[in-house]
């Protein structure tokens, strides 16, 4: 007799490589995008080798680069100011969200497009700062890094993710300053080193009335004795 229970529904397994939009969005820190800031650079490094997870930024950056279109389309319906103002601050989130999904793959200059997309509505957007900023590092702009850096730490002063990226700007900035003034004399064919001063006065720096002086005597003598040879 045949059995009249349903069959098993075969199970379908989800898919294996793009994640859900939510995954990448950051939300009131850095952390969520930027993964551990506090880790070593290595760590960073091998996070942009891994081929999925490059794969995925850039899925999310696809993704965040069509919200940010259609938020663009939508702003010029009418509309209110109400209105106008959410869009605004969308549109900076999404801006923001497509920078940080831009500087994983290494993206760096549509990243730094984005970041100064949000600086031209919000010059003092924190999160906008930290990006360009960070932007900037990577690239070895440090002397431009810097002062942005500062800016955003101006702007929250006990935000440790910005402190310690700031930091770690410093010494960097502090050790290419030294190989570049180190190969800078190499070029010049200058020592690293300066002889000393001499803080005392050497015997070839006679004052010239004093060797004047003594060249007069010496010609007052020799005339001197010329005339009592003569004498004589």
């Amino acid at each position: 007799m045949a059995s009249c229970a349903e069959p098993s529904k075969p199970t379908v397994p989800p898919p294996s490589c793009v994640p859900p939009l939510e995954d990448f969005k950051v939300l009131d820190g850095f952390e969520d995008a930027e993964g551990e800031e506090e880790e070593e650079e290595e760590e960073d490094d091998d996070l942009s080798e891994l081929p999925p997870l490059r794969r995925d930024f850039l899925l999310a950056t696809n993704s965040y680069d069509l919200a940010t279109k259609a938020i663009t389309s939508s702003a010029k319906l009418d509309m209110t100011f109400e209105e106008e103002k959410q869009l605004l601050q969308l549109k900076v989130k999404c801006l923001n969200d497509l920078a940080a999904s831009q500087l994983k793959p290494d993206h760096y200059c549509t990243a730094l497009r984005s970041c100064s997309l949000v600086l031209e509505h919000q010059p003092e957007n924190i999160k906008a700062l930290f990006w360009k900023g960070k932007v900037l590092a990577q690239q070895g702009e440090y002397s431009e890094a810097m002062p942005i850096l500062r800016a955003a730490l101006k702007l929250e002063p006990s935000n440790k993710t910005i402190h310690a990226q700031l930091s770690k700007l410093v010494k960097k900035h502090t050790a290419q300053h030294s190989t570049e003034k180190v190969l800078y004399q190499k070029m010049l064919g200058k020592p690293n080193w300066l002889p000393a001063k001499c803080t005392g006065k050497s015997a070839w720096s006679i004052p010239w009335k004093w060797l004047f002086g003594e060249t007069a005597v010496a010609l007052g003598d020799m005339a001197l004795s010329v005339v009592i040879t003569a004498r004589n």
